[in-house]
């Protein structure tokens, strides 16, 4: 059963609030996760960014809370970048005010997390890589570059079937500052609304068919 303060965060997400520019790189995604579904074989999703720190972490988790909440089956979403460092601590701080469970697996450098959204799904296991790490999948998966520089400094993301640049400003550009939580938690509102627009979309395609 999913987190009842996680599902008030996704039931105040406005999908008819995603700007209509946005909505053709989504629905790209939609199409995507439809046709693997309709041949019957599992959706992987690698989101890539440059530092796997901010922006590809928060579009791994929300995507997958977002598959368990409308019951989108087999979906395995992973996250990755050009280079490993480290989840940057406030994405979790602010995830953690939304309502997911969080524990520190690991502490070290490069610290591993388990997040959950519910109370029987696997956790999500968060962790700086690269987006070829051993953890994440190596072929017949959606690459969706999260970030300019990492879409610019892959030119060619190996094993992926497809490739979407869906982007976000970083939120790193308040890091320091006084308005540091107001701006990662927006950052994290916007893609979580977004992956609720494109699972929303998913479940209603599927409906039709």
């Amino acid at each position: 059963m999913m987190y009842q303060e996680i599902k008030s965060s996704i039931e105040g997400f406005d999908i008819d609030s995603v700007p209509n520019e946005r909505k053709p790189l989504l629905d790209e995604l939609v199409d995507y996760i439809v046709h693997r579904i309709r041949e019957g074989e599992s959706v992987s999703l690698n989101f890539i960014c440059t530092h796997n720190s901010r922006r590809s972490h928060l579009s791994q988790v929300w995507a997958q809370t977002m598959a368990g909440y409308f019951d989108i089956r087999d979906v395995h979403c992973y996250s990755g970048g050009t280079e490993a460092t480290a989840m940057f601590p406030v994405v979790g701080k602010t995830l953690s005010s939304q309502g997911f469970a969080i524990s520190k697996l690991a502490d070290q450098k490069n610290p591993i997390y388990a997040i959950r959204y519910d109370t029987v799904s696997p956790s999500v296991i968060a962790f700086s890589k690269t987006y070829d790490d051993e953890f994440n999948p190596k072929s017949d998966y959606g690459a969706i570059m999260t970030c300019a520089s990492a879409d610019k400094g892959c030119p060619v993301v190996i094993g992926a079937q497809v490739r979407l640049p869906i982007r976000y400003v970083d939120p790193k550009v308040s890091d320091g500052t006084p308005d540091q939580a107001k701006v990662y938690l927006e950052r994290s509102v916007q893609i979580g609304t977004e992956m609720k627009y494109v699972f929303h979309q998913v479940k209603a395609s599927l409906h039709k068919a």
